[in-house]
Order: C-alpha cells, then structure tokens, then sequence
C-alpha cells in the first residue's frame, strides 16, 4: 500500500468519529430517542438492564461456587466483570445489527452520517456498562485491597473495549443490510460464544488439563476477540 493510500485509509477511519463530534447534536437526539424507547413505560428504567446480569450471577453463582465451586479467587467478582463486558458486547451487537435496516427511513430522508444510527445503539447499551464498571470499582477497592492501587485501570479499559465493541458492531450492522442472515447467525453464534469465553472459567485454575490442551486454549483466548479485553 502506498503513503498515499494509507493516508487515505487512515482520513476515512477517523471520518467516523470526527462525524460523531461535527453532528453531535444528531447523535444525542438519536441516542435520547433510542434510550426512552428501550424503558418507554418502564417503573425500574436503567435498573432493569442491571437486573439481568445480577440474575445471571447469582445463578452461575449457585451452580459454579456451591454446586460445583470454582478454585478462581473471588469468584463472584470475577464472574462479574466478564458478565458486565459480556452483557455490553452482547447486546450491542444485537441492537445493531437491526439498526441500519430499522432506520430505512430515516436514513433515505436524511443526509447525514450513517454510522451515527449504530452509535446510539452502542451507546444506549453503555449506559449499563458504565454502572456496571462503577459497582465493580466499588466492590474491588472494598473486597480486594491487593486491587486498589492497579483498579483505575479498569477505567481506560473499559473505554478501549467499548471502542472495540463499536467497531465490530458497524460491521455488523452493514453486513446485515447486505446479508439479512447475519443477525439469524449472531443470534445463534452468542450462546456458544459466550460458554467458549473465560467469563466463568478461568485458565489458570485448569491445572493440568491447561497443559494438555494449551494450544486450544491460546485460540480460543487470541482468536475470540472478547477474551483478551475480559481476560484484562
């Protein structure tokens, strides 16, 4: 690839997030109407969203730390931040993947950056994912003092992954306007995605089991583009 081309390369890359500064007040409206219409007529709001993974908890919780307990320290805590990152990245990609096409109307009426419709989408599920890092902050510094000088990293983290989880979710969403089978595919795709990714399993607790299939580990850890940002 030449200078030139690269140049050209790099100018459309940052085209997508200079777009969301220049037409920032799109973008709000966009994510206002995107955030009342996921909790139109909810009594809990944002609460509900919190819900879900705290359910999931308590049930992986009882089948992972009682009926079969896990060796990985503070389990609880470590269950939970691959919940809140799953929950963020998992749902991104499914409200996306509809968003171009849900949008149709919009989009040929309007001129305006069509990257912006996926972003609110992205966006709205952040909401939950901000709480989420926060009470993991809150317990962290609480229950793991050993964690307390290294947690402000979570902060910088979480923001490099949910820039990851943008990225993929554009993807997403204009391979489905091309290919109406993505979303049937990412819908079947999430289940085994998600049993396949350390969130309640731990490498390090494997023994000698990690040493027996140390190569399927390395590609299901480098490969599977969620595990190394949990795994941080």
């Amino acid at each position: 690839m030449c200078p030139q081309e690269a140049s050209l390369d790099y100018a459309g890359i940052m085209t997508v997030y200079t777009d969301l500064v220049r037409y920032r007040e799109l973008f709000a409206n966009l994510f206002r109407r995107d955030f009342q219409a996921k909790y139109k007529g909810s009594a809990l709001g944002v609460l509900w969203s919190l819900l879900n993974p705290l359910v999931l908890l308590g049930v992986y919780l009882l089948v992972f730390g009682v009926i079969f307990p896990s060796k990985t320290p503070h389990y609880p805590l470590y269950v939970l931040s691959g919940l809140a990152c799953w929950t963020f990245f998992a749902t991104s990609l499914q409200s996306s993947a509809r968003s171009l096409i849900d949008s149709a109307e919009l989009v040929k009426k309007v001129r305006f950056p069509r990257q912006l419709v996926s972003l609110s989408m992205v966006g709205t599920q952040a909401v939950t994912f901000a709480v989420l890092i926060v009470v993991l902050v809150v317990l962290s510094l609480l229950l793991v003092p050993d964690a307390r000088p290294y947690v402000v990293l979570s902060i910088p983290l979480a923001v490099l992954f949910a820039a990851e989880v943008l990225g993929i979710a554009l993807m997403v969403a204009c391979l489905n306007v091309l290919f109406r089978d993505v979303e049937h595919v990412l819908a079947a795709a999430l289940l085994p995605w998600f049993f396949v990714t350390p969130i309640l399993w731990s490498s390090s607790t494997l023994g000698a089991r990690a040493d027996r299939h140390a190569t399927l580990l390395t590609v299901l850890h480098w490969v599977n583009p969620v595990a190394p940002p949990i795994f941080a």
